[in-house]
């Protein structure tokens, strides 16, 4: 693997508590892999601490929302020419030794690998992944093939999509979008992976946001989608 094949995409919002931990992580432990922070305008010391450690960082004054900084993400590989970005929770979610297996899956000719937490094990039967298993069969349901962790945020993606998400519209990192490009002849394959409580702080995603986002979800997939333009 060359140094510029993979980025790691950090997106981070008030993640002071945090992210000093992962990045060294990846400075000290993972130097094969490029990263870049997207600071969305966090209102603590995440840029404070970013700017202490001379880290990679693409600073936004304001809160745009994690669209904005993965599609900034998106943008600068492409036009870096890395052939692969993956991204990485800034709360420690996320573990970076399961990068290697999504390289080598992704290598195989797939446009989308997810770090899925549930290829080999099994999915409990929770209210707090109910929402996964509906957005699930909606996949099923519209694309003929089911994503087993469609929620996970830990996906490396190929330049076919890394131009997608910087030259179109209405490319969000959500199961929506996966299931939208899986529509239009994008493969999209799952390496299992562990997945960590985050370090600090708490979800943006509380129980009635969580029934909202599930709700707008499986609208989009199962009605939206089909009502936007073919994919390139």
């Amino acid at each position: 693997m060359n140094k510029n094949e993979v980025l790691i995409l950090i997106p981070a919002y008030n993640e002071s508590e945090s992210i000093e931990v992962v990045v060294n992580n990846l400075v000290n432990n993972y130097s094969q892999y490029d990263y870049i922070i997207v600071n969305d305008g966090s209102s603590d010391d995440t840029l404070k601490i970013c700017k202490k450690n001379s880290y990679n960082v693409i600073d936004f004054p304001i809160n745009l929302g994690l669209e904005c900084g993965v599609v900034a993400g998106m943008k600068y590989a492409y036009r870096k020419g890395y052939k692969y970005i993956i991204q990485f929770d800034a709360d420690g979610q996320h573990l970076p030794e399961y990068i290697a297996p999504m390289y080598e899956k992704i290598e195989e000719g797939y446009d989308i690998v997810i770090g899925s937490r549930f290829v080999t094990e099994k999915k409990p039967f929770t209210a707090r992944m109910l929402g996964s298993r509906l957005i699930s069969g909606a996949i099923k349901l519209t694309t003929g093939k089911r994503i087993k962790d469609p929620t996970s945020g830990m996906r490396m993606y190929n330049r076919r999509c890394m131009e997608a998400f910087s030259k179109e519209i209405n490319y969000g990192p959500e199961p929506d979008t996966i299931s939208y490009l899986m529509k239009n002849g994008y493969k999209v394959e799952e390496v299992q992976a562990e997945m960590q409580e985050r370090m600090a702080g708490s979800s943006y995603l509380t129980f009635a946001k969580s029934i909202s986002y599930m709700m707008k979800m499986l609208t989009s997939i199962v009605v939206i989608q089909n009502f936007r333009k073919k994919a390139k």
